[in-house]
């Protein structure tokens, strides 16, 4: 039985919890992926537990094992800025192709306040599940890495 467990300001995860979704993300979104400081901190993000804005954490289990998660930081702004940005998004591997993702993806939708952004590589096959679900290639993002 799937069950999703909703992770935000007023409802946090513990320690436990938090680690495994980070844990579950950096090893299910394998190259697409960052490190796990990265990941705990848009967690935080998402929960407040780190001065932000706020958002929400998405867990999705079979069985009480993680078959999917999700994690959206508010952006604090509207218009040409969407409010919400999906920072990242995962599949369990062995999940893949049994509608998880899209399952994942309209909960987040219904759960944001306001449109939601999200950054994919052009090499990545859950691109054609944002377009199936409404979201559009308005942009091309660059990035500028200042070293430090």
């Amino acid at each position: 039985m799937e069950q999703f467990k909703i992770f935000n300001a007023v409802q946090k995860p513990d320690i436990n919890q938090k680690n495994l979704i980070a844990e579950f993300l950096f090893d299910h979104l394998e190259e697409y992926g960052d490190k796990k400081e990265d990941i705990i901190k848009a967690i935080d993000f998402s929960v407040k537990d780190s001065a932000s804005f706020g958002g929400f954490t998405l867990l999705l289990q079979e069985n009480s094992e993680p078959v999917g998660a999700v994690v959206v930081n508010q952006t604090g702004m509207s218009g040409y800025i969407p409010e919400n940005i999906l920072v990242y998004i995962a599949v369990h591997r062995n999940q893949r192709g049994k509608g998880i993702g899209k399952k994942l993806m309209k909960e987040a939708i219904r759960l944001a306040a306001g449109d939601i952004a999200l950054h994919v590589e052009s090499d990545n096959p859950a691109r054609f599940l944002y377009q199936n679900l409404g979201f559009q290639n308005k942009y091309l993002e660059m990035r500028l890495k200042k070293s430090s």
